[in-house]
This record gives structure tokens, sequence and C-alpha cells, in this order.
């Protein structure tokens, strides 16, 4: 692997990033380092990219990274290529009842642009602080809807292949926090349908849910639900059941104010935040014979799931 990125590094010349710290670009803001970054602000960057991992010759690991927010860093780092959504994808435009969001944009910033212009269906992703990107990946959501009832076309970048295409949400295989995108896959914007509504009750909707969130939800380094909801049940009132509300190991913890968030001292340890992920997962599925399932994503770990990406 050292060969390999020593030569997609020398391919990509002033554009690669040796040791980018990943923490801080989390909302974990724990973590190591990348071994290798490169940011990128669209189509033709990634065309770089992708000539840089055919000169490899061989699998590389990649990670794309919008706003890290469901993302966990192992303190070692990842060992391989991070590909950095840059600012030259955040832009947001409004065409009827249609938005084209670019792939690092906010979700926050796409509600409430949305809301602005008197659209509703987007009000959900106000307290989802991800990327359009990201939530194309894992068909994030809440508040009774996600990403799959509002997407109606996408561009998407492949890094093995080195071509782009576009398609509507049949293509991504979306489903409860997850879609069919592959680790070279990288989203470079999505259209969104919504409905034309009032600009006043839109807003109104988005201040509820923002009050709801602050009440409900804790601030601070986490990375928000750590575990899917189980089929008729929740993951937190499984945790809370467990007698796990408030557990600590190390600089992690269970939330006081909702067992499915896992906090992180600042300064803390993403290995402490792993270990205690497994110790929840063990102790509910021993009380109750529930196998807990992450939707986090983690990285750099041993048992970490494979992210390789062969260019031809």
């Amino acid at each position: 692997m050292i060969r390999e990125l020593q030569a997609v590094a020398a391919a990509l010349g002033p554009r690669a990033r040796p040791g980018l710290p990943l923490g801080a670009r989390t909302t974990y803001r724990v973590g190591g380092p990348a071994t290798l970054a490169v940011e990128v602000d669209g189509e033709e960057d990634l065309h770089a990219v992708h000539r840089a991992l055919v000169v490899a010759g061989g699998p590389v690991p990649v990670l794309v990274l919008g706003k890290g927010s469901n993302l966990l860093v192992a303190d070692a780092g990842f060992d391989g290529l991070v590909v950095v959504l840059g600012r030259g994808m955040t832009g947001v435009e409004v065409r009827g009842t249609v938005v084209r969001a670019g792939a690092a944009a906010g979700l926050p910033v796409v509600a409430r642009r949305s809301a602005a212009a008197g659209l509703r269906g987007m009000e959900w992703a106000v307290g989802v602080p991800g990327s359009v990107g990201g939530a194309l990946k894992m068909n994030a959501g809440g508040h009774g809807s996600d990403t799959a009832a509002v997407v109606s076309r996408c561009r998407v970048f492949d890094l093995a292949a080195g071509v782009a295409w576009e398609a509507g949400p049949e293509r991504l295989g979306l489903r409860y926090r997850h879609s069919e995108l592959a680790a070279g896959d990288v989203a470079l914007w999505a259209e969104l349908s919504l409905r034309a509504g009032s600009r006043a009750a839109a807003e109104a909707e988005l201040a509820d849910i923002v009050r709801w969130r602050r009440q409900h939800q804790p601030g601070g380094s986490n990375a928000g639900s750590v575990f899917t909801n189980p089929p008729g049940d929740s993951a937190g009132r499984l945790v809370d059941a467990a007698g796990l509300r408030g557990a600590r190991l190390g600089s992690a913890w269970v939330s006081e104010k909702h067992a499915n968030f896992i906090q992180a001292d600042e300064g803390g340890s993403a290995d402490d935040v792993r270990r205690l992920i497994d110790h929840v997962r063990r102790r509910v599925a021993m009380v109750f014979g529930v196998e807990l399932i992450p939707e986090l994503r983690m990285v750099g770990f041993a048992d970490s799931p494979e992210l390789a990406v062969e260019a031809t």
C-alpha cells in the first residue's frame, strides 16, 4: 500500500496533502490523520484523481469526506486516500420547485434555502449536520422523511472507471440509512423535487424541528444516532433499558439525554468511542437478543469495511 499511495501522491503533485488531520473534519472531533488527501472542486478534479489511481497500478483505499457528520476515524488514522469535497461543490440553486445542490452543500443550508423559496419537503434536513453527498450515500433522514422522498436526479463520478453518470433515485438503491453507492462513487450534485407552499409555514416547521432537537438530543462532539432502529423498536430505548444511559469508557460516554448518542470528550479518543460502541452492542444483545447495527461509518479500525478502489 505504501508504494501505491506514493504513486498517487506523485501523480497528484501539489494537489496531494499528506498527513491531513481528519478528527477536526468530523463532528466527533477525534481521530487520526489521513495518509494522503486531495481536495476536489468538481468533475475535472475527479478525473485527475482517477488518473492518479490508475498510475497506482493496484487497489487503493479511498474515503470520500464531506461534512464528516456520520464518521468515526480511528486514532491511528486512515491509511489511504481521502477525497475532500471542496467549496466548489457547495452551490445551491432553486429552479421552480426543484433545488439543485452540490454534494458538499450542507443539509441545513439546503433546508433553509428551500424554505425561504416557499418550498416544502426538506424541512427535516435542518437538524442534520451532513452534506448532500453524504445524504445520498446513507439515505439520511429524520422527522418522518428522508433523502429518498425528495431526490429526483443526481450526478455521480465513478473513480474506478473515470466516468460520470446521471440517474434517478432508482439507481441509488436507497433504503433505510443505506444506498448502493460504492466507495469510489463521488456524488457531484443532486436535484431535489419539492412542492410549492408557504414560506412562513416552512420556516415555522424548521423552527419547530430545531427546537425539538435542542430539547431531545445532545450537543457536543457526537455523530448523531449511532445505531439504526431495529424493526418495530428504538435503538435508544434498548440501550437505555439495558442500563447503559450515562455509561462511560475512557473518554467516551452514552448520552444521558439520548441513549442512541455516544459522546466524546474534548481531546478524547476515537478508539474509546469504538470500544464503547462494541460494549453497548454486546450488552444489548445479551439482555434483549437484539443485534444493534451501527449507522455510523467507522474507518481505520482493524475490522473496518473494505474501501479499496482499483482504477482502470
